[in-house]
């Protein structure tokens, strides 16, 4: 299936009715604790999913000492603290800021910045969009404006080998030579290489105007109503960034990573099932940096020669290995939206070539983009698999099909 899907509901009771919201965004950050069936929940943006050697460690020793033991990397590369007990908020922040994973309490929930894992360690991509990471960041928590983004929204910046450009960016750079192309909807400019980050704050202003001009409440660009569109010419001359028009601009398309060696100095792991442990954790150290990665999966720069000692630690680190490519949501008893366990069952799926994400409810949390398999709890101990019927005695074979033959 195609994953034009959306992982959260329509706001409005019809397809056909424009969205209107009468609420603020509650999206779980750092400091607005999630309460789930199964404690309280964290969100930890980690713009470019970057972490220094000491971050890791102080994640792993958070994760033991107030949650259950685990970090979940989510769909942006961000870090999820489950199992968090009632009342440790003042504790998590007091650590997380300790750690340099907190700059700023106004400004936290809105730093969703995805770009490409691996630039600037393979040699591919045509700049360090890493570099541009922390240069936008910066600026995000500098602009007192900022802080009325929605905590959905994002920034997706693409070093030019097309690895994360088609991952949904409300707001999206992609290198090309000296230049890069800022993109907003439909609307896109050419800019200078030096001046991406600033355009990218440009148009975030852009959309908070559009947004603030529709009156509807919208999160996020494709949520505008029909007229409303982000000035962003206006938006870059304001911030005496010069530009000019791109017409028709298409989007470079390239594969997500594959577990295994990354150049000389870095390798590539997987998650499984998009959750580490606090000694898978560990495992990745000693690391000059870590990257989490929009896939589930970590870049560690480190000698690649420690893939078998990461692989020994339950990481996937072959893109042949079973558990690579299959993610799930929460499910039973975390959620309790879910009708199953579906991390039980997806931690028994068979290898295979495409995606496959099980899902326990119909909006789909942390489904992947592209295509992928969509499996889905019914709620009758059975589940649909891209649609079809399938007994939870079939769910094997039946995934193993659909991830091969597509």
């Amino acid at each position: 299936m195609l994953a034009a899907m959306s992982a959260t509901p329509h706001a409005s009771s019809q397809r056909d009715e424009p969205l209107i919201r009468d609420r603020g965004d509650a999206c779980p950050g750092a400091l607005r604790l999630h309460r789930a069936d199964d404690g309280f929940l964290a969100r930890l943006r980690l713009p470019g999913g970057w972490l220094t050697e000491r971050q890791v460690e102080l994640l792993a020793d958070v994760a033991e000492a107030l949650g259950d033991g685990g970090v979940s990397v989510t769909s942006r590369g961000n870090a999820e603290l489950r199992g968090l007990r009632d009342g440790c908020g003042s504790e998590l922040a007091a650590l997380l800021v300790r750690g340099g994973l907190l700059p700023s309490a106004t400004h936290e929930r809105v730093r969703n910045i995805v770009a490409s894992p691996a630039a600037g360690l393979d040699g591919f991509g045509c700049a360090d969009a890493q570099l541009w990471v922390r240069e936008l960041d910066a600026l995000l928590c500098g602009a007192a404006w900022a802080a009325a983004l929605s905590g959905r929204f994002l920034f997706v910046l693409d070093d030019g080998r097309g690895d994360v450009a088609g991952l949904g960016g409300d707001v999206t750079l992609v290198a090309a030579g000296g230049h890069a192309l800022v993109r907003v909807g439909r609307r896109a400019f050419r800019v200078a290489g030096a001046d991406a980050p600033r355009a990218a704050l440009a148009a975030a202003d852009a959309f908070l105007r559009a947004a603030a001009d529709a009156g509807n409440g919208a999160w996020r660009v494709r949520e505008l109503p029909e007229g409303h569109v982000p000035g962003l010419a206006g938006a870059l001359a304001r911030a005496g960034i010069a530009a000019e028009p791109a017409t028709d601009p298409v989007l470079p398309h390239g594969a997500p990573l594959a577990p295994g060696p990354l150049g000389a100095d870095a390798a590539y792991v997987l998650a499984p099932l998009g959750r580490l442990t606090a000694a898978q954790l560990r495992a990745l150290l000693p690391a000059d940096e870590v990257r989490f990665t929009p896939w589930r999966g970590v870049v560690v720069r480190t000698d690649p020669a420690r893939l078998p000692e990461l692989e020994a630690g339950g990481l996937v680190t072959r893109a042949d290995a079973p558990g690579a490519g299959v993610t799930a949501c929460t499910g039973r008893p975390g959620c309790a939206k879910s009708l199953a366990d579906v991390r039980a069952e997806a931690a028994r799926a068979p290898a295979g070539r495409l995606p496959v994400h099980f899902s326990g409810c119909e909006r789909r949390c942390g489904h992947p983009h592209g295509t992928w398999v969509d499996v889905l709890a019914t709620g009758d101990g059975d589940y649909l698999v891209d649609g079809a019927a399938t007994p939870r005695t079939s769910l094997p074979e039946a995934v193993a099909t659909a991830r091969t033959t597509r």
